[in-house]
């Protein structure tokens, strides 16, 4: 598919602009120039010569959409501008990939498969499944349901790695268990789904390698980095005692890979990709 064929929602964010790098003759559109919310604005907006709609656009601040406010916006976000994608996509027979989440599960299965029930445990994992379940009516899709993205923006990494140069040793959760999904993974899996033409779905996808808690990533960040600062352990309940508006998190996020293998996608291991963004990191 010719790159002018495909417009990505969502441009500025992490994994828009992964996408960009990746289609850099595609349309890039955010919020400032497509508000996907606004159902007029979408209807009116010209979708002449789109073949395909990259959605990396999202309401993600997990905590936030638990107050008044954010439970309006995530909601507008994750499943009312999704249903107006859908709405165009149906219209001019578009294909539509879509970005969902491990936080549409309550983290009690190990590892999480693509037909697993929903069972949110938040407003933002409530408000990801109902646009997955939008998205999977139209008969051209692809849902890549991720964990733990990072790219280029704010992120785990990032912040561990500022911390480190102030000379915290931060304290960590380690009992949420799962991987990184870096953004070029994210990018090679939309590629290579869209160009074997896979069969429409839902497909899981992180970086491959050991699932780990944060903490342990976090010392894993401090390794690759030569850094000597430590990490302690705590609990999710006892890092977050005390706290007010904080979402329940899934304990596990480990996403079975299984079904994106089968087409023939390899994964890269979280560790080696993380080693790659690191020295990135530390030489910019």
């Amino acid at each position: 598919m010719n790159s002018s064929e495909i417009i990505i929602i969502g441009a500025n964010g992490q994994l828009g602009k992964a996408l960009q790098a990746k289609y850099p003759g595609a349309q890039a559109v955010d919020i400032d120039t497509l508000n996907i919310g606004d159902a007029d604005a979408v209807e009116q907006y010209d979708w002449a010569g789109t073949k395909l709609i990259l959605n990396a656009a999202a309401y993600t601040n997990v905590d936030g959409a638990e107050s008044d406010e954010g439970r309006v916006s995530a909601w507008q976000a994750n499943a009312a501008a999704v249903r107006n994608l859908v709405k165009t996509a149906l219209m001019f027979k578009l294909t539509l990939v879509h970005v969902s989440t491990d936080y549409v599960f309550d983290g009690t299965h190990s590892p999480h498969l693509e037909n697993e029930d929903f069972s949110p445990l938040s407003v933002y994992g409530a408000s990801k499944a109902a646009g997955d379940i939008l998205v999977s009516l139209l008969p051209n899709h692809y849902i890549l349901r991720t964990s733990w993205v990072i790219g280029e923006g704010k992120n785990f990494v990032r912040t561990m790695l500022e911390l480190a140069k102030k000379g915290i040793n931060p304290v960590v959760v380690s009992d949420q268990i799962g991987r990184l999904t870096f953004t070029s993974e994210l990018v090679r899996a939309v590629d290579h789904l869209l160009d074997s033409h896979a069969p429409a779905g839902t497909y899981n996808v992180s970086n491959n390698g050991t699932p780990v808690s944060w903490a342990d990533i976090a010392r894993e960040i401090f390794k690759a980095a030569k850094l000597n600062n430590s990490v302690s352990n705590v609990t999710t309940i006892d890092y977050y005692k005390g706290k007010t508006g904080i979402a329940p998190r899934p304990l596990n996020s480990t996403l079975d890979l299984s079904k994106i293998k089968a087409t023939g996608f390899v994964p890269n291991d979280w560790q080696v990709d993380l080693q790659a963004y690191i020295e990135k990191e530390m030489s910019s």
